[in-house]
């Protein structure tokens, strides 16, 4: 074994989760095939990663105990951690396309970061990890 390659995160409905990881968030929706029953399976990906790399599967709720689930996976906390080589540019891009951000960005010691959450109240942290490869917010602003 040596990657996780896909999450699977319960969603009211395909087409509304296709809509905000392709459109505010820039993922790619790298597969969305019909199944037996009415069923699809859809998977996105964040963009520019190849084919190995990790993905959302987007499963629509099937019963209400699933229902019940959907926006609440983690128990409110952050469960799901988007890595950035531009924070300040994703961040603004994120902002603008209308993402729900709960709190302002930050600057920690292991890099910069900010939490938002997806149409369902999943909590996510946009994080550009600190490293000499890191660009900084004063490189944007410059």
């Amino acid at each position: 074994m040596s990657r996780i390659a896909l999450v699977t995160l319960v969603v009211r409905d395909h087409d509304e989760a296709i809509a905000f990881y392709t459109g505010p968030l820039g993922f790619e929706l790298v597969e969305d095939e019909p199944r037996p029953g009415g069923g699809r399976w859809v998977v996105v990906r964040p963009p520019g990663g190849d084919a190995a790399g990790s993905g959302l599967v987007l499963a629509r709720a099937k019963n209400d105990a699933e229902l019940s689930r959907v926006g609440d996976q983690t128990g409110g906390r952050v469960g799901f951690f988007l890595h950035t080589e531009d924070f300040a540019g994703d961040y603004a891009r994120m902002r603008a396309a209308g993402v729900t951000f709960l709190e302002e960005p930050r600057h920690e010691a292991y890099g910069s970061v900010v939490v938002f959450q997806d149409p369902y109240g999943n909590r996510w942290d946009l994080l550009q990890p600190a490293g000499p490869t890191a660009t900084t917010d004063q490189e944007h602003t410059a």
